[in-house]
C-alpha cells in the first residue's frame, strides 16, 4: 500500500491518462509526485531514462506515457507508434526493476485482443486470434509491454501489473482531426459545424460499430485503486461495462453541443474493430465500478473544451 509520502512518478503526466492519474494520486492526498515533461525527459532515449531513476529512486510508477491516436494515425504512422511505445516502455520497466521500484503500473488497451474476440471480451482472449490490422502496430507495442511486465516479474520479482482500458475520454484530450480517437474527433467536428451553420457532419464508417467509453477521471481512480489493491501477473480490463453504437455516440455528442444539423455516414471509410466491450467482472469483484456515465461525461467533456477556447489555454489539435 502506498503511503501519503510515498515518492510516486508518473510518466507521460501532461497526457490524458497521466494527467488525471496525478488529479487522482493529489486528490487522495499523495503529493510526493515526480513528473517530468518531454522536454526534461525523453523517454525514448535509455540512458536518460536510467539516469533518472537512479538519481530520484522512485517508490511506485504509472506507466501512462504513449504514442496514441486513431485508425488515421495508426495507419500513418505505423513506424512511430510501434517503435516509440516499444522503446518508452521498455526503458521505463527496466529501469523500474533497476532501481527498486516497489510497484508499478502499466497500462495497455483494449485493442490488444483479436478482432474477432467475443464479446465482452474476457482478459483470457489475449493472443487468441489475428489483431486489426488498423491499429496492430499500438497493439503489438502493447502486448510486448504485458510481456515485458511479466518477463521482470519473474525474473527479478518486478510487482508490475497491466491494466487494459477501454476508449477514454474527457479533459486534457487530443481533438486534432486528423490524429485523435472518435469520440473527440466526433466532438470537435459537431462543435465546429454548429459554429460554421453548417446543416451537417459527416462521419467515418457506417455507424454501427459499438464502442466502450470509460471518462479518463474513472480510469485514474481505478489505476489508483489497482495500485493498491492488485499484484496479479495476469492482466485485468478496465473498462465500465457498457458499449453504444458511433451512431448513438454521435446522438449524444449532438444534444451535448446543441447542433440542429444532421450527421451522415461515409461508408467508404473504414468501421475498424466492429465491436469493442470489455468483460470487467475480474475488476468489478474487487470492489471498484465506474461512476461517469457517458451522458454527463461527455457534458462535462464539452464544457471543459469550451472552457479552454474561451480562455485561449492550450488545447491539443487546435493551432
Amino acid at each position: 500500500m502506498m503511503t501519503p509520502g510515498a515518492k510516486i512518478f508518473v510518466a507521460g503526466h501532461r497526457g490524458l491518462v497521466g494527467s488525471a492519474i496525478s488529479r487522482a494520486l493529489r486528490r487522495q492526498g499523495f503529493n510526493n509526485l515526480v513528473e517530468r515533461s518531454r522536454a526534461e525527459l525523453e523517454l525514448t532515449d535509455q540512458a536518460g531514462v536510467r539516469r533518472f531513476f537512479a538519481d530520484e529512486r522512485p517508490e511506485y510508477v504509472f506507466m501512462a506515457a504513449a504514442k496514441v491516436g486513431g485508425i488515421h494515425a495508426n495507419s500513418t504512422y505505423p513506424a512511430e507508434f510501434i517503435y516509440d511505445n516499444l522503446m518508452v516502455q521498455s526503458n521505463v520497466i527496466a529501469a523500474s526493476a533497476q532501481n527498486g521500484v516497489k510497484k508499478l503500473v502499466f497500462l495497455g488497451s483494449s485493442c490488444i485482443y483479436p478482432r474477432d474476440a467475443a464479446q465482452p471480451m474476457h482478459e483470457d482472449a489475449l493472443l487468441a486470434g489475428p489483431l486489426e490490422p488498423t491499429n496492430q502496430w499500438y497493439a503489438i507495442a502493447k502486448i510486448a509491454g504485458i510481456k515485458t511486465c511479466e518477463a521482470y516479474r519473474a525474473q527479478y520479482g518486478l510487482d508490475a501489473i497491466s491494466l487494459m482500458p477501454t476508449n477514454l475520454y474527457g479533459p486534457g484530450d487530443n481533438f486534432d482531426l486528423q490524429n485523435s480517437h472518435v469520440l473527440p474527433a466526433l466532438m470537435r467536428k459537431v462543435h465546429d459545424a454548429k459554429q460554421a451553420g453548417a446543416p451537417r457532419v459527416t462521419v467515418w464508417g457506417s455507424g454501427k460499430p459499438r464502442r466502450e467509453f470509460l471518462h479518463v477521471d474513472d480510469m485514474a481512480d481505478a489505476a489508483v485503486f489497482l495500485m493498491q489493491h492488485y499484484s496479479d501477473s495476469g492482466i485485468i480490463n478496465v473498462g465500465i461495462g457498457e458499449d453504444v453504437s458511433i451512431a448513438e455516440l454521435a446522438a449524444l455528442i449532438k444534444e451535448a453541443v446543441g447542433f440542429a444539423g444532421d450527421v451522415v455516414y461515409d461508408s467508404s471509410k473504414p468501421d475498424g474493430t466492429p465491436r469493442k466491450l470489455l468483460d470487467v467482472s475480474r475488476l468489478n469483484a474487487l470492489g471498484w465500478k465506474a461512476k461517469i456515465t457517458l451522458r454527463d461525461g461527455v457534458a462535462s467533456t464539452y464544457a471543459w473544451y469550451l472552457k479552454q477556447l474561451e480562455s485561449g489555454g492550450a488545447l491539443r489539435g487546435l493551432a
